[in-house]
């Protein structure tokens, strides 16, 4: 096992070196993914073909502020996938408030990951609506967004006016095929990014094939 740093790994299985977090809790398993234990310690792989976080890392990501003790508000958590392991990741001191508003998938996420984990508290609501996250108490590090609607972007700048610290880290996955079929997934990603310029500093921007098509991921700094 190579240890690149202390928020995710890389462990040797079936002759490949494959990403995996440390398992917060032993034995549980969220997508049925691969349990991997190693002098002690229980690893669970991390699919890239699941997880856009995952992919990120696999193409390049260069800045991870998913660290021990992070404060992350997460909207869109869908299933609960990539939340599992950024909450491997913040461990019992951090916290994630994972925001959703479809109950069909808000029920799996609560079944599955927040009902055993003690650091998720899910929110179940609309990402408009951010007046209305009771539960959300003060500024957090970092905000992920990975919510398939049209007017994705301006959801997420006004939930990072409303929660995220200054000079916190804001991560928003476009999905180009939810905004606007006619046009091409580069346009978009263009024009995006430029309705974030007023808040944000650009820091990097992924394409996140093979691992999701027409999907981009970008990575910024909160200005104000």
């Amino acid at each position: 096992m190579k240890e690149d740093n202390f928020e995710f790994f890389w462990i040797n299985s079936d002759g490949e070196k494959k990403l995996a977090t440390e398992n917060l809790v032993i034995g549980n398993q969220v997508y049925n993914e691969k349990l991997i234990t190693k002098k002690g310690t229980e690893y669970r792989l991390w699919d890239p073909f699941r997880s856009k976080l995952a992919a990120a890392i696999m193409n390049g990501l260069e800045i991870f502020p998913f660290k021990d003790k992070s404060s992350i508000l997460y909207l869109g958590v869908s299933t609960g996938t990539t939340v599992s392991h950024i909450s491997d990741i913040v461990g019992p001191s951090g916290i994630i408030f994972g925001v959703e508003h479809a109950s069909r998938v808000a029920r799996d996420f609560l079944d599955r990951v927040a009902s055993h984990r003690a650091n998720i508290i899910p929110i179940l609501q609309d990402a408009r609506k951010p007046k209305e996250y009771f539960s959300v108490f003060g500024k957090v590090d970092v905000v992920y967004v990975d919510i398939a609607q049209p007017d994705q972007t301006n959801i997420a700048i006004e939930n990072c006016k409303m929660y995220l610290k200054k000079d916190g880290y804001f991560f928003l996955v476009i999905k180009t095929r939810s905004i606007d079929v006619t046009k091409s997934p580069k346009r978009i990603v263009e024009e995006e990014i430029q309705r974030m310029e007023v808040h944000f500093e650009i820091l990097q921007v992924i394409d996140l094939h093979p691992y999701d098509k027409d999907h981009a991921m970008v990575i910024a700094k909160f200005l104000k």
